[in-house]
């Protein structure tokens, strides 16, 4: 079980539950008021930023970005530009350095990205990779930092991740993004957090950067329980494009014009836009990646072992699963997911 949010720690770990409703302005941690000022006052300080936008707390606006891929690029970007003060670190540096330019911070090892930093980002592949960052964070962690972990890892990967937080004293959210590429680059994801409800405010000038919505699945990030809702979420993602790709192929392979498919099904209740959206993608043969073939068949991975798991058989995901391997073996891994309708044929 997680250690009690600020039991125990020093003044400056506990930085957090001043922020939250119970705790603003009240307590040794926080301080008495400054004087001269009205508590309205103070809280309107604290509350507007140079340019005019909101932000719960003056502290919280040092933020670590581990891994920057296509999401955590993104993320890290649109917080720099909210005036964040953001440090990035990516395996491949090269990848990195373009955040530069909208004001973030590379650093050389996930050590010097977390150094100082209150809250800690985790955008990275899967749970191994995420585990190996944090591990090698670990010397510039510290005691009550808040760690949201961002990334699709499964249901099997939280248990080392939440005890590694609570080795180091960490306040670990289980946070997951649902949103791709654009959505990612809008700020227009939906994060689905789990973790103690004081953090909750710490945290909301970020996940309001980041993204359009926030739902909060449990006060308990240990347990898991946004990271096997997102698996939930993605098993219907990939059902509507492996749909999608394998209808336009019948379509191709019979003859008929796949742009009919499209046009049949315009407006009707079958309709929607994401159908259209990699329906138009595949007919125009462009796969340029919002969410890759290989990290799509990752993601159908753990989904077929937390179904096998729970005991559910999960039969249209399992062939999505080989659609995406035969695939990523005909070397699209890195295309779009889309590529599925290239493995309709051959």
């Amino acid at each position: 079980m997680l250690r009690r949010p600020g039991a125990g720690r020093s003044r400056r770990a506990r930085w957090w539950s001043c922020s939250s409703a119970a705790g603003r302005e009240s307590g040794p941690a926080c301080g008495p008021p400054r004087p001269g000022r009205s508590r309205r006052e103070q809280r309107s300080a604290r509350t507007t930023t140079k340019k005019g936008s909101p932000m719960s707390t003056e502290r919280g606006r040092t933020v670590a970005v581990l891994g920057t891929g296509i999401i955590g690029a993104a993320v890290a970007r649109n917080l720099a530009r909210a005036s964040f003060d953001v440090r990035v670190w990516n395996r491949t540096r090269s990848k990195a350095e373009p955040l530069t330019d909208a004001g973030a911070v590379v650093a050389a090892t996930p050590a010097d990205a977390v150094r100082g930093a209150e809250i800690v980002l985790t955008a990275l592949n899967d749970g191994p990779r995420v585990l190996e960052a944090v591990e090698a964070a670990a010397p510039g962690l510290a005691e009550g930092t808040v760690w949201a972990q961002l990334s699709t890892v499964g249901v099997d990967a939280v248990g080392p991740l939440a005890a590694f937080a609570e080795k180091h004293g960490l306040v670990f959210v289980d946070s997951p993004v649902v949103g791709t590429r654009q959505p990612a680059e809008q700020g227009q994801l939906v994060v689905m957090a789990s973790g103690p409800e004081p953090v909750r405010e710490a945290l909301r000038p970020v996940f309001e950067v980041i993204g359009k919505r926030t739902l909060w699945v449990s006060d308990d990030g240990a347990g898991g329980a946004s990271s096997r809702l997102k698996l939930a979420l993605m098993s219907w993602a990939f059902a509507l494009t492996h749909g999608t790709a394998e209808s336009l192929a019948i379509a191709e392979g019979l003859g008929v014009d796949p742009r009919q498919v499209l046009d049949v099904i315009a407006g009707g209740p079958m309709d929607n836009a994401y159908l259209q959206l990699k329906g138009a993608a595949i007919l125009g043969e462009d796969y340029t990646p919002s969410f890759t073939v290989d990290n799509a068949e990752k993601d159908s991975r753990l989904i077929v072992e937390a179904a096998e798991q729970a005991g559910v058989r999960a039969d249209l995901v399992e062939a999505g699963l080989r659609r995406y391997r035969r695939a990523a073996e005909a070397g699209h891994g890195g295309k779009d997911m889309a590529a599925s309708y290239l493995a309709s044929f051959g």
